[in-house]
């Protein structure tokens, strides 16, 4: 089955088939990813793998622009609904690594997309990934631990994978049993440096 077809699938059980509104798992989780951001704002910010809109909605008022893509057009539709009246979002639907944006992000957060790559996509995608960082960026990885229908590549290996994108240093790391969060940048100045505190 192709991703494309297991995406018609999921979303064929309505505007929140993984539970993103519903969730307190999934407002913990969001939670967790926009307090490992070590900056309060971002000029151009791209999350990959909007679904719904949920997430898209908190980053939109860290980011002076910010981008949304997704593989599925109804999970983009939805997402256009839920942000609605937010002029500085746009969102698109889009396959990657095949399918990319022009221009360079100082936020990019791959949130529970990067296992529906195989191992040869996976490389192209970090590969292009590091295309599309500026100087100084934030790259954020969000994934599931657990086996599921669809998982084409371990969470470890994602991670590890954007992990060795030439000059990032990993600032942030969370781990519980459900899901792994990593936050990597050029620039290793941490919160408290930032605000004059050491």
């Amino acid at each position: 089955m192709t991703l494309a077809r297991y995406f018609e699938q999921v979303w064929q059980e309505g505007d929140d088939p993984f539970g993103y509104r519903t969730r307190w798992y999934e407002t913990r989780k969001r939670d967790l990813l926009l307090a490992a951001l070590p900056r309060p704002e971002f000029q151009r910010g791209w999350e990959i793998g909007c679904a719904n809109g949920e997430l898209t909605r908190k980053l939109a008022t860290r980011c002076d622009a910010l981008l949304g893509t997704d593989l599925n057009p109804r999970a983009v539709a939805v997402a256009r609904q839920r942000c609605a009246g937010l002029g500085h979002v746009e969102l698109r639907c889009m396959e990657h690594p095949r399918e990319w944006p022009d221009g360079r992000f100082d936020l990019i957060v791959v949130g529970e997309m990067g296992y529906y790559l195989g191992d040869t996509a996976l490389q192209a995608f970090a590969h292009r990934i590091d295309t599309s960082l500026a100087p100084g960026a934030v790259l954020l990885a969000c994934h599931w631990r657990h086996g599921f229908d669809g998982r084409h590549s371990d969470t470890v290996d994602v991670h590890a994978r954007l992990a060795a994108i030439p000059g990032l240093t990993r600032i942030a790391h969370y781990r519980d049993p459900d899901f792994l969060l990593d936050c990597w940048s050029g620039d290793t100045t941490s919160v408290a440096q930032r605000e004059g505190l050491r």
